[in-house]
């Protein structure tokens, strides 16, 4: 496996702000004491935070509060040797005391503090903010010292600013894991992307955790906060959305390119997660999408 993108901020820098292009994005499940503000600039996937999974493509910005788990897990295809597509995105890390402990308790950083609280969610950010942020993180990446960290006071100000987010993660959701807890989640995000297209073996999951089946349903679920049928549901669905927009093959063969036996099992799934049909979800991508 190759070497991870370093995460923790050194002793010397405020924070680490880095523009990065490589075959495929970090696919280890993770979480670690930063807040991490990320920005998608080209490749697909499926995203998943805290109890939360969706697809992802280009555009994709997210700001995380310390220690949510999270993982943009790129398509298979990202995977093959030959793969001429890169994950290329820009990322920033930083710890709430970069500047001093007490720093964001002052009143005049009300806005910023609140900030924070919501991150613990996850926020995606969307609309006229999502444009704005990705232009100063652009900028970011090029400036140095002193002008860096008023750069990213100016990007937290504007988010704290805006009302132009969602939450990501349900409300009742918390980090329950413990870091020597990652290499497992890992093994079972993996083996359930790799093969959600094909029925699941619960008996392989449980087994790959070194856990028996019941014993393992029970352990997902208090972390998860969602049972694992739920988990492999959203993954499938997740994966649907994904080629719905892309408008390549018709809602049946999408169906069973998503690993469900029937239409009636896919569109009463959809509709449970998605909250609208396969067909108006896609009519109305395509019409934001002209738009």
């Amino acid at each position: 496996m190759r070497a991870l993108l370093k995460k923790s901020v050194s002793s010397i820098h405020s924070f680490i702000v880095k523009e990065f292009s490589d075959s495929f994005f970090d696919p280890n499940w993770h979480f670690h004491p930063e807040y991490q503000l990320f920005y998608v600039l080209e490749g697909n996937g499926t995203r998943f935070v805290g109890d939360s999974i969706k697809a992802f493509m280009p555009g994709d910005m997210v700001f995380l509060g310390p220690n949510v788990p999270h993982l943009w897990r790129s398509d298979d295809y990202y995977f093959h040797k030959n793969n001429p597509l890169p994950a290329h995105g820009i990322v920033i890390y930083f710890k709430e005391d970069f500047l001093g402990r007490d720093f964001f308790e002052k009143q005049d950083m009300a806005l910023i503090k609140h900030l924070f609280e919501r991150s613990n969610r996850g926020l995606e950010i969307t609309g006229e903010t999502k444009s704005r942020i990705a232009d100063k993180m652009r900028q970011l990446v090029n400036k140095e010292g002193f002008e860096s960290v008023l750069s990213l006071l100016d990007i937290l100000h504007t988010l704290s600013l805006s009302e132009e987010y969602q939450y990501i993660s349900s409300l009742g959701f918390t980090n329950a894991y413990k870091e020597s807890e990652t290499e497992r989640m890992h093994k079972v995000h993996e083996y359930v992307m790799q093969n959600f297209r094909q029925e699941i073996s619960l008996e392989k999951v449980a087994a790959l955790a070194n856990m028996a089946p019941s014993a393992f349903c029970r352990y997902f679920k208090a972390r998860a906060n969602k049972t694992f049928s739920d988990f492999v549901s959203e993954i499938r669905i997740g994966h649907a959305c994904r080629l719905l927009i892309e408008e390549k093959l018709s809602v049946s063969q999408i169906a069973y390119e998503c690993g469900f036996r029937t239409i009636s099992n896919f569109n009463r799934q959809f509709k449970e997660i998605v909250k609208e049909s396969p067909l108006k979800y896609q009519h109305r991508y395509t019409k934001q999408a002209k738009s």
